[in-house]
């Protein structure tokens, strides 16, 4: 199985274009590169004030890599529908009740990615009035996955709504692959036992 595979779930496919696979594909890989490079960063940084030879310039690295890390997995999340949405309420509806819920929720999360974009952008150009320590860089450099992040997430949502409109919100899931392969397993060993 492909790492492709793997990453890009097929949980929810009639609510979302084959198109954008490779972009959900891109994030959860930039998220994985992120969270690693926060982890060795933050190790990095420990061992260096450990052995009293500290590297200030960790620090902003570290910093940088968490705020990136959470905004990438933010948008991620949208699309995968694990974040920024009310599953409970809406997946206990059927017909038009469930229908309503659930544009009603996709149009909070447009508002919450609108938020992103105009402020986040507006903290960007804010941001090269300030500098970060002690390397001077400005500190627009940390605001600018922020409107990214909005713009993503929009998408995501512009695309899980015109999909639920056309093919509708509630389609059953089908089995989960891993749970099945484990189900199988498991009763394979339980017949060999005596």
């Amino acid at each position: 199985m492909a790492i492709a595979d793997k990453l890009v779930l097929e949980r929810q496919r009639h609510l979302k274009w084959r198109a954008l696979d490779w972009l959900e594909l891109a994030l959860m890989l930039l998220c994985g590169v992120l969270c690693f490079g926060f982890s060795l960063s933050v190790t990095a940084d420990i061992v260096t004030r450990t052995i009293g030879h500290p590297w200030l310039w960790l620090q902003e690295v570290t910093s940088t890599l968490f705020i990136y890390a959470i905004f990438i997995g933010t948008a991620a999340a949208t699309r995968r529908n694990d974040h920024l949405y009310l599953t409970a309420i809406s997946e206990a509806m059927h017909g038009t009740p469930r229908l309503i819920v659930e544009v009603i929720i996709r149009i909070v999360v447009l508002g919450v990615a609108f938020c992103l974009i105009w402020y986040g952008y507006q903290n960007y150009l804010r941001g090269f009035g300030s500098f970060r320590l002690p390397s001077g860089t400005p500190i627009a450099s940390l605001y600018a996955i922020i409107p990214l992040s909005g713009v993503l997430i929009g998408l995501f949502t512009i695309e899980q709504l015109v999909n639920g409109l056309r093919n509708g919100f509630d389609h059953p899931e089908p089995p989960d692959e891993d749970a099945a392969h484990s189900a199988a397993a498991t009763d394979a060993q339980m017949r060999v036992q005596p």
